[in-house]
């Protein structure tokens, strides 16, 4: 039966006969003899139809649509390739701090427009500021349980406009929690920075200018770091370097130190050479007050090395951790392990009475960081303590303290240093000759009240730290200072 004919069928007509077959041909034959006559008739009725015409259209729509739209994206795609470029500043790098930190600094509040300024001059000198940000905040913690913090505010999390030189530079700041920064225990971040290609020329401009930042900070100062899960952070701002000068010891003692210290920094080829472990150990010992830690800061000020303050009380310390931070330090610095004696002391128990809680680690931890088949080399250790009888022998043996030294109570010497600092010609631009012997007069009249309640003759001893305060309180005062002496003097011995 012919396609065509049914189509073109009148309603409501019957079906032929056998009689009829013969006409029904002829009807098919004639309208075959069309050549695509009924081709063409199939394509009127589908163009005809209108459930076809609406389908084939939206279908074709529809593919005009996504062809647009990756072609759009394609597009997009390229020009941004073409017209931007992108640095990645991982928190693995050491470039992150110091690009943080610069970023915090060098931009500032929107300012106001004014008006004789151009709007290009504006839009140029526009210095966008943050509007998210996060606080990164550092403490270090004492072995006798008080806390100092330091706070510092940073670009959060997200995306921020920062014009550099000019240039518009849009700066994202990612955090992934899924993934774990090993060097700082904390979830690894990035920082990306995209600007126009033919900008391209800021990024290494802008890395320098941030790393001059932090030079700048650190010069002519000393970087107190302290630990951070297995990593080592700056605590706080950068500290005026002190002057060697400004801790008065012993006669001697601090050149004499100075000079061990300095003869060991250059002697690396000759430990090498007869396979001696390139490391010294130093333990400082004596009552409090006395200048022990004070003289490691002005020390680290005259080489130029930053310090390493570790507490080994301090909880979540273990073995691994305390190794891996000894043996990780930054470059030019000095590991300070204060109070020693608070953590693996023969008197625990007094120890703990004296305010301490005990360490975290274990004795055999300490001596393995120290000179153990794993530990470190190129590396200067200073311990403190207040009571050397209380360390263990294996603690003190050559090898892990190389160097022992007793800064005591301040003797004659020490006392007359200070009393020319605070009150000698030094410390007054202008001072007249009559002024000068009164205050010398002063002088020998303080240190003969000292003597007379028997702080020079081992009965009792006067700290560098108590000196000072008496000093500073009657700042410019000689007299009200010898009139005070007493106020150093023990209960006990008055």
């Amino acid at each position: 039966m012919n396609i065509g004919s049914l189509l073109q069928k009148p309603a409501g007509a019957t079906t032929k006969g056998k009689g009829d077959v013969s006409t029904a041909t002829g009807e098919g034959e004639g309208i075959n003899a069309g050549g695509g006559g009924g081709e063409g008739g199939l394509m009127s009725q589908l163009g005809s139809n209108p459930l076809f015409t609406g389908g084939v259209g939206i279908i074709l729509l529809t593919a005009t649509a996504q062809l647009a739209r990756k072609s759009i994206t394609s597009l997009s795609t390229h020009l941004r390739n073409q017209m931007l470029i992108t640095l990645e500043i991982p928190s693995t790098d050491k470039s992150y701090d110091w690009f943080l930190h610069w970023m915090s600094q060098s931009t500032s509040t929107t300012t106001s427009r004014s008006s004789s300024k151009s709007v290009l001059e504006w839009i140029t000198n526009f210095r966008p500021s943050p509007r998210h940000l996060a606080v990164e905040t550092k403490y270090i913690q004492h072995a006798s349980g008080g806390i100092s913090t330091d706070f510092t505010l940073l670009p959060g999390t997200g995306r921020h406009l920062l014009n550099f030189r000019g240039n518009y530079l849009r700066v994202s700041r990612e955090r992934d929690a899924k993934r774990v920064d090993l060097q700082r225990g904390t979830p690894w971040e990035l920082i990306t920075i995209t600007t126009l290609f033919s900008s391209r020329s800021v990024f290494p401009a802008l890395l320098a200018e941030a790393r001059d930042l932090a030079v700048k900070l650190e010069e002519g100062r000393t970087i107190i770091y302290t630990s951070w899960s297995t990593d080592w952070k700056p605590f706080g701002r950068p500290r005026r370097k002190r002057p060697l000068s400004s801790v008065v010891l012993k006669p001697g003692l601090s050149a004499k130190l100075l000079a061990d210290v300095k003869s060991f920094l250059t002697s690396a080829r000759w430990y090498h050479d007869r396979g001696i472990p390139y490391r010294r150990g130093y333990l400082l010992y004596g009552p409090p007050g006395t200048g022990k830690s004070s003289f490691v800061q002005a020390l680290a000020g005259e080489l130029d090395y930053g310090i390493c303050v570790l507490n080994l009380s301090e909880r979540g310390l273990t073995d691994d951790r305390l190794n891996h931070l000894l043996s990780n330090m930054p470059e030019r610095s000095i590991a300070l392990l204060e109070d020693v004696d608070a953590a693996f002391g023969r008197g625990r128990v007094v120890a703990e009475e004296d305010g301490y809680r005990g360490a975290n680690v274990t004795f055999s931890g300490l001596l393995n960081a120290l000179d153990g088949v794993a530990s470190s080399e190129e590396r200067i250790v200073v311990m403190t303590t207040n009571h050397p009888e209380r360390l263990d022998e294996a603690l003190v043996r050559p090898g892990r303290v190389d160097v022992k030294v007793e800064i005591g109570y301040a003797g004659r010497e020490v006392v007359e240093v200070m009393w020319e600092r605070f009150y000698g010609g030094e410390s007054v631009p202008i001072i007249s000759e009559g002024e000068l012997a009164r205050r010398t007069q002063l002088r020998k009249e303080f240190l003969k009240k000292l003597d007379e309640a028997g702080a020079f003759g081992g009965r009792w001893g006067v700290s560098a730290a108590s000196l000072q305060g008496l000093f500073v309180y009657f700042k410019g005062e000689p007299k009200r200072a010898v009139e005070n002496v007493g106020s150093l003097v023990p209960e006990g011995f008055r």
